[in-house]
């Protein structure tokens, strides 16, 4: 099976794909896409993903699309080292955990709604940046309290080793700490965080160590 991320080594919602891969051993080949420079928006990559967004994982010429979906897949499509545990009602409380994130926080501040902002409302961009700020701080204050009454061990949030939960944590924090929220009030999900960064497949997967990184 042949397997192309198209995605951006900033972008958190490709940060998540590229953790999963990488966590499961499973080989993939990087395929840019510079949102800064609107490539997303190139006639070439509409044609594969109309919608304009990165990740899009192409699978034997068949193209997945939204972060959620595609993690999804990797997890049926790949069963070794799961992602979610085998407890139904645990299963649950890792998507909601990761939804807080994906549904709750991350679109409020990603690149398209931050650029909105501020031609709507004329901010700046230190008025757009406490624009997200306060949805992360919300959503992380939810998060702490959610990770703290977990069955998590060794620093992870849910069981002895990452999960979803981690998934979408860790291209979260990184956005965090890029926005200057002080993170150091979340104790749980530093802890997550630094657990998870430490494992070598995933620390492979940080955005600096991307291809297209600048």
């Amino acid at each position: 099976m042949s397997l192309v991320l198209h995605g951006y080594f900033r972008s958190g919602t490709t940060y998540r794909v590229r953790l999963a891969l990488n966590w499961k051993g499973v080989p993939y080949e990087v395929a840019p896409v510079n949102l800064l420079e609107g490539a997303q928006s190139s006639p070439d990559y509409l044609a594969k993903n109309p919608q304009g967004l990165v990740p899009a994982l192409e699978v034997d010429g068949e193209l997945l699309t939204q972060s959620p979906a595609i993690l999804e897949w990797i997890e049926e499509t790949y069963p070794q080292r799961p992602l979610l545990p085998s407890d139904r009602v645990e299963r649950t409380k890792v998507r909601a955990f990761a939804s807080v994130i994906g549904c709750d926080i991350h679109p409020l501040q990603n690149l398209r709604v931050m650029k909105k902002v501020r031609a709507d409302y004329g901010d700046d961009q230190d008025g757009a940046w406490a624009w997200a700020r306060h949805w992360m701080e919300v959503g992380f204050a939810a998060l702490e309290t959610l990770a703290a009454k977990a069955n998590g061990q060794n620093g992870f949030i849910f069981g002895e080793g990452p999960s979803l939960a981690e998934i979408y944590l860790l291209p979260q924090m990184v956005n965090a700490r890029r926005f200057g929220v002080d993170v150091s009030a979340y104790r749980h999900l530093v802890a997550a965080d630094e657990a998870a960064r430490a494992l070598p497949e995933f620390a492979d997967a940080a955005p600096e160590k991307q291809p297209d990184a600048v």
